[in-house]
């Protein structure tokens, strides 16, 4: 049943109304409104946090599972990722050691920087051509040439043992429940969950169960990497063409074989793509998983975080950066390369196995050469390359010269916008905001999205954490906006304009690899800490997919219709504004949601700049080891985040369905 007000446009009246009457009630609230209605008492609040922390305690002390606990239990879990993980690190940072700590010996060097670099690109041209083989090669060269290659061959020791299982685990994960329908609807809360808490919220957790180290940061990793591996096989077995499935059960197939024979081989592209993402997300985690224990490039960002050491800061953010770019080449090759016919089998063994036996050839000779030529075995320091003082120069001549320019920029928009904002949230009656999101809910997706939206705002009221989670939406709203003021002409100018579409390419691909923490170093040291430092690194990490998304939809609109409008004397400016943003509209709202959510996620690595929100409640948490406070901010945001995706979700495809799309 259509609703009426928003089919007769009586909304748009209604919500001015409620922007007039929030707005009285920022200026004059105060003088009459009941004390409670602005502040929500504390002994209404329910004590979940102390019930979390009483939980935790109790799982990792007392909690057993027949003849030994469950820290017992865990410990072993983590006994058994280690032994992989150690074999990889020797095999391509440690070399195989001999005792531990200072004592340790080397009785084998790791695997040489030549011969790795040789792999890689044939790799790269065993999965496309001799052009990725030199973008590969060229990225690990640039590691060896920077000094980041012990670092990074320790990064890449991790990430090939942690994408693996990730990949295992979502892909097994994703099976079931394509099986099973219950199961899908089940998990799929959880996987909500798990991709919108920040990371920063089940360190703790897993800090008591896992303890201290490599292992531990390697499960925080598989559990951030998962999620996007069991939607992406759940999607791609569903999307194999049901005449391939009726076509393997009229062959016979029991079930077995009609998943292995029929469903994975046709799903296999889009499950490569899920194999991109664990990588992506992999990489991306690891400067967080740096905080506990993992080595590698990531903890030399934060290390140089920590000294405020931009140079340093940013060549490791950058060799991270590199790093995902080869991998993401490489698994991107590789998924288009399946689709490739299977070729005739060889008449030989060699021949059949030409690939396999070359790389192993290639590593055997380069390595049995390094014990005789230090050069094949690590690229010499007196040949290393650094730009970090060149960088560091840099950013200190602009605080020089620009100091006053960005003083008057950063008070500007402080005293005029940010303060502003933030003082109008706060000072809204939660029961006020409470209502309008109901309304918003109704208005959009009847009673189901209402009550969705009305709970999930209650469990962050009923937890204590309304006021933070107003700074929060205060934070992450501006953010968006300026991210949309930005991102969304980007992406008409790239839609419409093939070069500048290959230059903003560049340009978020850069964004997207470049790790979180990398933007926090030179925002802290051009405009110090503070909520405008948060905004900008916000903004700057949170714009490609409102680039992106623009960019698609309008260059997704049907050709026949800008044929139309052309015929019909169209200009081109009344081309976009008629035809291109409307019909792409859908996915610019997508885009913006996605916005939100990489600002929502990256609002905790700034509260490391100082700001006070639930970030700063998470990261607090972290320091304390306090499971309770960390998992109950973590679920605040994650609330505030599904909010914001399922309104905006709903918006859009209300959108689509008046601009008649599928």
């Amino acid at each position: 049943m259509p609703n009426h007000w928003l089919h007769r446009g009586h909304w748009k009246y209604f919500w001015f109304c409620a922007l007039l009457i929030s707005l009285y009630l920022n200026l004059y609230g105060r003088q009459w409104l009941p004390r409670w209605s602005l502040k929500f008492p504390r002994q209404w609040e329910l004590p979940l946090r102390h019930e979390i922390s009483t939980f935790m305690n109790w799982l990792v002390e007392d909690a057993s599972l027949g003849f030994f606990s469950f820290r017992e239990f865990t410990r072993g879990i983590a006994w058994l990722l280690d032994i992989p993980l150690q074999i990889a690190r020797s095999i391509f940072s440690t070399g195989l050691m001999k005792g531990v700590g200072s004592d340790a010996v080397q009785l084998l060097p790791p695997l040489p920087w030549l011969g790795v670099i040789a792999v890689v690109a044939a790799i790269g041209y065993c999965a496309k051509d001799f052009k990725l083989a030199l973008l590969v090669a060229g990225c690990f060269a640039y590691l060896a040439v920077f000094g980041q290659w012990q670092s990074a061959m320790d990064t890449l020791a991790s990430i090939l043992i942690t994408v693996p299982i990730g990949v295992a685990g979502g892909l097994l994960l994703g099976i079931i429940s394509y099986r099973h329908h219950w199961l899908e609807k089940l998990i799929s809360p959880f996987l909500d969950l798990m991709q919108t808490i920040p990371i920063f919220a089940y360190l703790v957790p897993i800090l008591f169960l896992f303890g201290f180290g490599p292992v531990a940061a390697m499960v925080g990793t598989i559990i951030y990497a998962m999620p996007p591996m069991v939607r992406i096989t759940l999607h791609a077995l569903q999307s194999v063409p049901p005449e391939l499935v009726e076509f393997g059960r009229m062959a016979g197939c029991v079930p077995r074989q009609l998943l292995w024979k029929v469903l994975i081989p046709s799903a296999r592209p889009g499950l490569m793509i899920g194999v991109n993402q664990v990588i992506m997300l992999s990489l991306n985690m690891v400067i967080i998983a740096s905080m506990i224990g993992a080595g590698g490039l990531g903890y030399d960002v934060l290390t140089s975080l920590r000294r405020l050491d931009i140079g340093a800061g940013l060549e490791s953010g950058l060799a991270i950066v590199v790093l995902a770019v080869a991998l993401d080449r490489l698994s991107q090759a590789l998924a288009v390369k399946t689709q490739v016919t299977r070729l005739k089998k060889a008449p030989s063994f060699v021949a059949r196995h030409a690939w396999l036996l070359g790389t192993t050839l290639i590593i055997t000779v380069t390595y049995l050469l390094g014990f005789f030529i230090p050069l094949v075995q690590s690229y010499p320091e007196s040949l290393q390359l650094t730009t970090g003082s060149s960088l560091s120069e840099a950013v200190k001549w602009l605080n020089i010269n620009m100091f006053d320019y960005f003083e008057a920029v950063k008070s500007a928009l402080l005293l005029n916008v940010l303060i502003p904002l933030k003082r109008f949230l706060i000072s809204l009656p939660w029961g006020w905001v409470i209502g309008l999101l109901a309304i918003l809910g109704w208005q959009l997706g009847r009673w189901k999205l209402c009550l969705l939206v009305v709970g999930l705002a209650l469990f962050i009221l009923l937890t204590g954490q309304w006021q933070k989670a107003m700074i929060t939406v205060y934070l992450c709203g501006i953010s968006v906006v300026i991210a949309a003021l930005i991102g969304i002409p980007l992406g008409i100018v790239s839609a419409t304009s093939e070069r500048a579409w290959r230059i903003s390419q560049i340009i978020i691909d850069t964004l997207q690899t470049l790790p979180s923490f990398v933007y926090l170093i030179p925002v802290v040291m051009l405009f110090r800490v503070g909520d405008f430092s948060a905004m900008i690194a916000v903004v700057l990490y949170a714009i490609t997919p409102a680039i992106r998304y623009t960019a698609h939809g309008i260059r997704s609109v049907d050709a026949q219709l800008i044929e139309a409008g052309i015929v019909s004397g169209c200009t081109k400016s009344q081309l976009l504004w008629k035809i291109r943003l409307p019909m792409a509209m859908p996915d610019i709202l997508l885009g913006i949601n996605q916005t939100i959510m990489l600002a929502l996620s990256m609002l905790v690595i700034t509260a490391l700049v100082g700001t006070r929100d639930l970030g700063q409640e998470v990261y607090i948490a972290l320091t304390r080891a306090d499971t309770g406070q960390g998992m109950i901010a973590g679920l605040s945001i994650a609330a505030i985040a599904i909010i914001a995706d399922r309104l905006i979700a709903t918006s859009a495809k209300h959108t689509r369905q008046r601009l008649g799309l599928n």
